[in-house]
C-alpha cells in the first residue's frame, strides 16, 4: 500500500475547515435548540443562526435579509432559476444561458424547457470558456427573462466576467443569477451585483449539506419548498445550525485569508502546469490568466482521463477527469465539448484542484509520477503518438 497521499480535489470537496470545526461542536450536543422555539436553549440556536446569516452577508456584501440558507448549491441553483421562471413567465419563456454550466443548472434548465415550454438560447463560448458580451446583447429578446452564468468554471477554471454580464442585464431589465459555488471563498466575490447568486459550503472547507442563496432585496422570489415557514417564509425546513454556523465561520476564514493563500496557490498551480505540460502531446485547458489560483486543467493525448485518474490514485494522488464512465459508454466533458475539443482529446483530461494542504512537495510529487503514469497508459493504447 502506497502511504502517501496529495489530495487534490479541492474543487469537489474541501475537508472541514479548523475553524468551521470549531464553531459547530457546541451546537450537535450543548445548544441544540431549534431556532424556531421560544425558550432560551432555542434561543441560542436562533442568535448562532442569524450571526451566522450577518457574517455570510458581510463576506459578500449584502444585506443579511438577502441571505437564505439552503441545503447546498443544487438546491440553491434549482430554486434560482425555477423561482425566476415562475416570477417572470408573464413576461416571456426565454432563457439565456453559458453551456459550461454544473449540471444542477443545466438539468434544471432542460426540465424548464421539456415540462414548461421554455425556449432556452445556449450561447457559444471561446477556446478558453469565456462569453463575449456582444454574443449575450445578440441573444436577448422582449421575451427574455433571465439569463445565468457561472463565476468560475469547475472544470477548468475560468473566471467569466458576470459583473459586466449583470450591468447588461439590468440595463435591459432582466434577471441575471450567476452559480458562484466555485468562486466563493476563493476569489473576492461582490454579490450586490448580481439579482441571484448561489454558493455551497463545503467548497471552502464548511460542512457538506449547506449552501445558501443570495436573493437581491425586492426579488419577492416564490418558495421552492413549503411547510412551516423558515427563512422568512421563503424557504421551509428546520434550519442546520451547526452546519449554517460552519459554513459562515468557513468562509469568514477564507476570506480572511484570501490574498495571502491565492498568492500561495496560485505559484504552486503554475509550476504544477509549467511542469505538467512538458509531457509531448498536453495542453492547458481553460484561461490562462483569468483563472482559479488553485485549479489545474489540462488534456493529454492518446490516454483515456478515468483510467489516468485511477492510476494517479494507485500513487496516492487524488485528482479528477472530465470524462466519466456511464452504462458501458464514455462521455467527455461537456465543458471542454464546448471549448472546441474535439471527442478523443477531450477524453483525456485531468483536473488537479489545490487547497489549504498542498504543499511544494506535493507538487514534486505529482510531476514525479504524472508522467510514468502516462507513459504507461500510452504504452498500453492502441493510440499510439508519431
Amino acid at each position: 500500500m502506497n502511504k502517501r497521499t496529495v489530495y487534490c480535489d479541492y474543487a469537489a470537496t474541501a475537508p472541514l475547515s479548523t475553524a468551521a470545526r470549531a464553531a459547530m461542536e457546541p451546537y450537535f450536543a450543548e445548544w441544540f435548540g431549534n431556532p424556531n422555539s421560544m425558550y432560551a436553549l432555542a434561543n441560542q440556536s436562533r442568535r448562532a443562526l442569524d450571526q451566522a446569516r450577518a457574517d455570510v452577508a458581510a463576506a459578500l456584501n449584502v444585506q443579511p435579509s438577502e441571505v437564505y440558507f439552503t441545503s447546498g448549491g443544487t438546491e440553491a441553483d434549482n430554486w434560482a432559476i425555477k423561482g425566476a421562471a415562475a416570477m417572470t413567465a408573464h413576461k416571456g419563456k426565454h432563457i439565456i444561458a453559458s453551456p459550461l454550466e454544473h449540471h444542477a443548472v443545466l438539468h434544471t434548465l432542460e426540465y424548464l424547457q421539456k415540462e414548461q415550454g421554455y425556449d432556452i438560447t445556449y450561447l457559444s463560448v471561446d477556446t478558453n470558456g469565456q462569453v463575449a458580451l456582444a454574443d449575450i446583447e445578440s441573444a436577448l429578446r422582449d421575451d427574455t427573462v433571465l439569463v445565468t452564468c457561472m463565476m468560475a468554471n469547475n472544470e477548468i477554471g475560468t473566471i467569466l466576467d458576470v459583473g459586466a454580464i449583470s450591468a447588461l442585464c439590468r440595463q435591459r431589465g432582466v434577471l441575471f443569477f450567476t452559480d458562484a459555488v466555485q468562486a466563493v471563498g476563493h476569489i473576492p466575490v461582490d454579490a450586490s451585483q448580481f439579482d441571484l447568486l448561489s454558493l455551497s459550503g463545503h467548497k471552502f472547507g464548511g460542512p457538506k449539506g449547506v449552501g445558501a442563496l443570495i436573493v437581491r432585496r425586492g426579488l419577492r422570489l416564490p418558495p421552492l419548498l413549503h411547510g412551516g415557514g423558515q427563512e422568512n417564509n421563503r424557504r421551509s425546513g428546520t434550519e442546520n445550525v451547526p452546519g449554517v454556523v460552519g459554513m459562515a465561520a468557513a468562509l469568514t476564514d477564507a476570506v480572511s485569508r484570501m490574498d495571502t493563500e491565492n498568492a500561495r496557490l496560485t505559484a504552486l498551480r503554475d509550476r504544477l502546469l509549467a511542469g505538467a505540460l512538458q509531457i509531448p502531446y498536453t495542453q492547458l485547458t481553460g484561461d490562462p490568466v483569468k483563472r482559479l489560483p488553485g485549479l489545474a486543467s489540462i488534456v493529454i493525448n492518446y490516454i483515456e482521463g478515468e483510467s489516468m485518474v485511477l492510476l494517479l490514485d494507485s500513487n496516492g494522488i487524488c485528482g479528477s477527469s472530465g470524462s466519466a464512465c456511464s452504462s458501458g459508454s464514455l462521455d467527455p466533458s461537456h465543458v471542454l465539448l464546448a471549448i472546441g475539443l474535439p471527442h478523443e482529446i477531450a477524453h483525456g483530461s485531468l483536473r488537479l484542484s489545490l487547497g489549504d494542504s498542498t504543499t511544494d512537495s506535493d507538487v514534486d510529487y505529482i510531476l514525479e509520477k504524472l508522467p510514468q503514469v502516462v507513459g504507461r497508459l500510452r504504452d498500453m493504447s492502441p493510440l499510439k503518438p508519431e
